[in-house]
């Protein structure tokens, strides 16, 4: 019984940040910031309908891992290789700039400003290793309900996947880094590798069978049945790797839904793949409802107001970084004008990758210097309630400026026949 009640506080949340969306869309911003508001205002830091109690039981950790590796979907389905190949050594050039610049930018940032206020200077590169990775979910979001279609588009997608690896490279080798200055346990670098090759491994072992399925063109009914149990699949596979195997790590799961969409995306027909799409479509948007909603539910509003001078220096650094670091990337390469500008504005949502590594930096923190942690937990805390509410509108706005937004978002059946993305928002 006390399940089943949980069960319908979950639903009735999503149900109000859904209406919550669509309330903000008259004021033409993206449904997904009355999502997020809607998950900070439902959340434990606010009415609590989302409680802590509902947030830590397995079941609803379970759905979200599940919903993680289905909107995996959306970028997987976008990586086919043919495209890929035509703007590849570009596309990675600029995921470096703009990711390694961020942390770089942070890091020497802080360093100055840790100085300055006496603090450790080597705590600095935990900041720039907790700022340099992007959140993929609202910005894809936004390409979802807005149905945007163009060259920054083209190139965000793929770079989502591209940014997670370098963003899990870079944060752990800081982080063991941390570990050593205050002798406190961390991931070994040689687990590096498999944080990012064994969710690749597991989606490829999935997709692979179900693109053989897929080729076969089981029609409408037989396609979701594919995609669903692959996805489940993928999730199961990944959970006993995170929870039997190596429990001391916690793998990528939208990672795993990239690897397994991508693999069956590049052995079916392009036609073929633009209507798998569009079934795929509500499902997709169900789960980016659900995971913005999760997103914003850590998230405490009242620290807003208690905000201080490192939590803006972290968000004025990284928005500096990630926005020059894309555009410096983007002009070396010869990039489409349009990405040169307008890029970075996309790729400024944060808060979920910044809350899970900041809670292993903190961890790691929190025995010998708990001082250092508190420090490090209430910039980064601050940081990702202000700067989700700020990033959500500047990455629409850059979609806009770059004239790849349509006037009005479609219906959820239309389908786009030169990208394969379904053309209506989850409104």
């Amino acid at each position: 019984m006390e399940t089943l009640v949980m069960i319908l506080r979950w639903a009735g949340t999503l149900v109000l940040a859904w209406l919550c969306g669509k309330l903000i869309t008259k004021i033409k911003m993206p449904a997904i910031l009355g999502w997020l508001i809607a998950g900070m205002l439902l959340g434990p830091c606010g009415a609590g309908l989302l409680s802590p109690s509902i947030l830590e039981t397995g079941w609803y950790k379970m759905i979200i891992i599940w919903m993680q590796c289905a909107f995996g979907l959306m970028l997987g389905t976008e990586l086919i290789w043919t495209k890929i190949a035509s703007y590849g050594r570009a596309l990675i050039i600029t995921t470096l700039t703009q990711s390694l610049g961020t942390f770089a930018i942070v890091s020497v940032t802080f360093a100055v400003v840790l100085y300055l206020a006496r603090q450790p200077v080597w705590l600095a590169p935990a900041f720039g290793g907790i700022a340099l990775a992007t959140a993929p979910a609202p910005a894809l979001s936004i390409v979802q309900e807005f149905h945007t279609k163009g060259p920054v588009t083209d190139t965000l997608l793929p770079m989502a996947v591209l940014d997670d690896i370098v963003g899990i490279a870079v944060f752990f080798t800081v982080n063991s880094f941390i570990a050593s200055r205050v002798s406190g346990g961390a991931v070994p670098l040689y687990m590096i590798p498999v944080m990012i090759f064994l969710p690749i491994a597991i989606g490829i072992f999935t997709g692979v069978p179900a693109g053989m399925l897929l080729k076969k063109k089981p029609g409408k009914s037989g396609t979701l049945l594919i995609l669903l149990a692959g996805i489940t699949l993928t999730a199961a596979i990944g959970l006993f790797f995170n929870r039997v195997v190596f429990t001391n790590i916690t793998l990528n799961y939208m990672l795993m839904g990239v690897s397994f969409s991508a693999v069956f995306s590049n052995r079916i027909p392009q036609r073929q793949l633009e209507q798998t799409t569009t079934w795929f479509h509500p499902i997709l948007g169900v789960s980016l409802l659900a995971a913005i909603t999760d997103l914003g539910a850590p998230l405490d509003y009242h620290l807003i107001l208690g905000a201080g001078l490192y939590t803006f220096v972290y968000i004025a650094s990284r928005a500096f970084g990630k926005y020059f670091g894309a555009r410096a990337g983007a002009r070396a390469t010869h990039m489409p004008v349009t990405v040169q500008k307008y890029l970075g504005l996309t790729l400024l949502p944060h808060s979920g990758v910044s809350l899970v590594f900041t809670g292993i930096v903190c961890s790691v923190l929190a025995a010998s210097r708990p001082e250092l942690s508190s420090l490090v937990k209430g910039t980064i805390a601050a940081a990702a309630v202000i700067n989700e509410i700020i990033a959500v509108i500047a990455a629409k706005k850059g979609f806009e400026l770059a004239g790849e937004t349509e006037a009005k978002p479609k219906t959820i059946h239309a389908s786009d026949s030169t990208t394969g993305r379904t053309s209506g928002p989850v409104n």
